[in-house]
């Protein structure tokens, strides 16, 4: 299938009728956890049918996504819920888009982010295309606010390597690299995007600072490299933040939040 482009820098996919963005719909299906945050967030008046990860332990708006209903992303459940807009991130495959498409249903696709500016752009424009610009700036000024909040205000505040449960870090190119840099540290992965890290790497030149990630989830990998015994003594009194899944699973505005905890090391 070949998807319409809808040329916005947030990378939003095929907004088919002409007014769209004067007009809020009124019924929105979620196809993804992701997508789930930004119709929770955006057009909570609106009557929303969500994905079936909406209140998982990793999701930022878990608490208002209670009492919502959930649909499978599958043709015959999206049928069935008739929305005007589908929205997306990363779920349904292309088969469930053409068929939505093809009968009329606007797809809306939240775009990735590597920066701040990126996730910006990617909430404005995702209110607009629902209706709802005024919502989006208010995300957007928090936004902005919350991160004048983690800068420092004088030099960096030195070198951190963020890690895993399972043994992975990320590097340049990536929102968490945007988030280290916007807390004030530099980032040592030493690559780019993301990958795994070694205990070997970590025994030998144990970095000066940690920040973990996805540590607080059930299913985290317990038996994964970021919780080697030597990791674990190597970070012992390193670690600056122990990040929640929630605050990184999804390339949205809480990225903010992310930073400003590793700012003030308020999540341990």
């Amino acid at each position: 299938m070949k998807t319409r482009t809808w040329a916005l820098a947030a990378a939003v996919w095929t907004l088919t009728a002409p007014n769209a963005m004067a007009q809020a719909p009124t019924r929105i299906l979620s196809l993804d956890q992701c997508a789930d945050q930004y119709v929770l967030a955006l057009a909570p008046d609106a009557d929303l049918y969500l994905s079936p990860r909406a209140d998982d332990p990793d999701s930022w708006m878990r608490a208002a996504a209670i009492g919502r209903p959930r649909v499978r992303p599958t043709l015959e459940a999206a049928l069935a819920v008739r929305p005007e807009v589908v929205v997306r991130t990363w779920g349904g495959d292309p088969r469930l888009l053409w068929a939505l498409e093809s009968r009329g249903v606007r797809i809306l696709q939240i775009g990735d982010a590597k920066e701040m500016a990126d996730v910006q752009r990617n909430t404005q424009a995702a209110a607009d295309a629902l209706g709802r610009p005024d919502a989006g700036r208010r995300l957007v000024h928090r936004m902005e606010r919350t991160l004048s909040l983690s800068a420092p205000s004088g030099e960096e505040r030195g070198s951190a390597l963020y890690m895993t449960a399972g043994g992975f870090t990320a590097g340049t190119g990536t929102l968490i690299d945007a988030i280290l840099r916007a807390a004030g540290y530099a980032n040592t992965a030493g690559i780019v995007g993301f990958g795994p890290i070694s205990v070997e790497r970590i025994a030998v030149a144990p970095p000066r600072r940690f920040v973990l990630g996805f540590f607080d989830q059930l299913r985290a990998d317990w038996r994964g490299v970021g919780r080697h015994p030597v990791v674990r003594r190597a970070s012992a009194g390193r670690v600056v933040a122990d990040l929640p899944g929630a605050a990184i699973t999804c390339p949205a505005w809480f990225a903010a939040d992310a930073a400003r905890m590793i700012a003030t090391g308020t999540a341990r």
